[in-house]
């Protein structure tokens, strides 16, 4: 078992070697999923959280998530096949965090180099889940 660090990785780089991993075979729990960035300028990166946020409506879907740890785990969703028998166990061996949960002690937590970069214009999930109003 993997437990992923997320703090200051971009999420798409993120998901997509967690999803590898995930079709290995491999349990991964990911923490500090709110501290995980996505890159852009902060009015495109809302527009589109917001878009996806609002499609559909109460009685239709699909309905996407506000909270940092459902959108990292839909990201990671994204990039698999989740509706094959494959799929669907490899998307259960993956947790997702908010936080760092009792019984995770820090010096046992990875990272992934792939998904590590330093840019100039970024959102973590947290401030996009705290413009779309949530409380966490």
């Amino acid at each position: 078992m993997a437990v992923i660090d997320a703090t200051g990785l971009v999420i798409g780089r993120l998901a997509t070697n967690v999803a590898k991993r995930a079709l290995k075979g491999e349990q991964i729990d990911i923490v500090n999923a709110e501290k995980a960035i996505v890159i852009g300028s902060k009015e495109a990166i809302l527009e589109t959280y917001r878009q996806k946020y609002y499609v559909g409506g109460v009685r239709k879907g699909p309905w996407y998530s506000r909270m940092p740890d459902k959108i990292l785990k839909r990201t990671i969703r994204g990039m698999i096949p989740y509706r094959t028998g494959h799929g669907a166990e490899a998307l259960d061996r993956v947790k997702v965090y908010i936080g760092v949960p009792k019984g995770y002690d820090a010096s046992k937590f990875q990272t992934v180099d792939e998904a590590r970069k330093s840019p100039v214009r970024f959102m973590t999930i947290g401030n996009i889940s705290k413009e779309l109003g949530v409380k966490f």
